[in-house]
């Protein structure tokens, strides 16, 4: 799917999830602005009164492929315009290094996860930060700490 189509149908679900969210922010190749988009990515904190509601309203959005509790896949659209989205549920402390791990790219990923490994720390996929050889947290509360731990320029979302 294109992108400017891809970003319209992110845009109109962020719109409809938004009111139960604290945070809520698209993410993957839309967040890239790659040209071409397979499925869509999304990143939220929801707010803790809404957190049934919004299970409900994305159940409402299609067909349910996968309702985890820290992500939700589900296939949105007709035939025309049918395409995956991913809704990854994040907490306040996993926000940021869930955006980063979920804006991709897959080689981008792989590269900060290799710069961790060679120092001896871990970069968790699942959101919770990066973490030195001792266990202790030491960047993850933005993008940018992670990439400035790992001692590398930080990426705008476009360039990676």
């Amino acid at each position: 799917m294109r992108l400017e189509e891809a970003t319209t149908i992110a845009e109109r679900v962020k719109g409809i999830l938004s009111p139960y969210c604290e945070k809520v922010e698209i993410a993957g190749s839309i967040r890239r602005r790659r040209p071409i988009v397979h499925d869509i990515d999304m990143v939220l904190i929801e707010k803790p009164e809404a957190a049934l509601i919004l299970s409900s309203l994305i159940a409402s959005m299609g067909r349910i492929v996968l309702n985890g509790h820290r992500i939700k896949r589900l296939w949105y659209g007709g035939k025309e315009s049918s395409i995956s989205i991913d809704i990854y549920i994040a907490t306040p402390e996993t926000w940021a290094t869930l955006l980063l791990i979920r804006t991709g790219s897959k080689e981008n990923n792989i590269r900060l996860a290799s710069l961790a490994k060679r120092k001896g720390w871990q970069l968790k996929a699942n959101g919770d930060g990066l973490f030195n050889r001792r266990g202790e947290r030491v960047a993850g509360d933005t993008e940018q700490s992670i990439y400035e731990a790992l001692g590398v320029p930080y990426q705008e979302p476009e360039e990676r």
